[in-house]
């Protein structure tokens, strides 16, 4: 993997791949972004691992037919103990398109910042046979995956 899933710009091993293998994140955003690269690329133990006792879930199953294309960090900030990011994420399923719009609450819990839960709203989207492709091909959408 050389170019990092979450599309910081930088290389798998110099952003996501030591928060993923236990590494603290050093900031919320960072957390967030190493959880979507664990979404993209199946990590389930990690996101697990990276979720909050308090809210964290049993298990989770990842469904196999989701592809996840863009990540967009629209604010971050953190205050002592605590951190929230907002984002956009682009993801396609069943062959439909959506974005994820969603504000994360994060806590710090011995150096490790922690995914406490998150306020999302699933948004389908529809794009026009001429308007660009959702995949970030550059291309049209009637000539890439329309």
């Amino acid at each position: 993997m050389s170019q990092c899933p979450c599309h910081s710009g930088l290389a798998y091993s110099e952003c996501c791949e030591d928060v993923i293998a236990g590494a603290p994140a050093p900031s919320p955003e960072r957390l967030m972004r190493s959880r979507y690269t664990a979404f993209a690329t199946g990590k389930v133990d990690y996101l697990l691992k990276s979720w909050h006792p308090s809210t964290r879930p049993s298990k989770l199953d990842l469904p196999e037919n989701t592809q996840w294309f863009d990540l967009q960090i629209t604010d971050a900030s953190e205050q002592d103990q605590r951190g929230r990011v907002s984002f956009k994420a682009r993801f396609k399923e069943n062959n439909e398109w959506f974005e994820l719009v969603e504000t994360s609450d994060f806590e710090r819990q011995d150096q490790h910042w922690m995914y406490i839960d998150g306020n999302a709203e699933f948004i389908l989207l529809k794009p026009g046979r001429n308007d660009l492709c959702l995949c970030g091909s550059e291309r049209k959408w009637k000539k890439c995956c329309g």
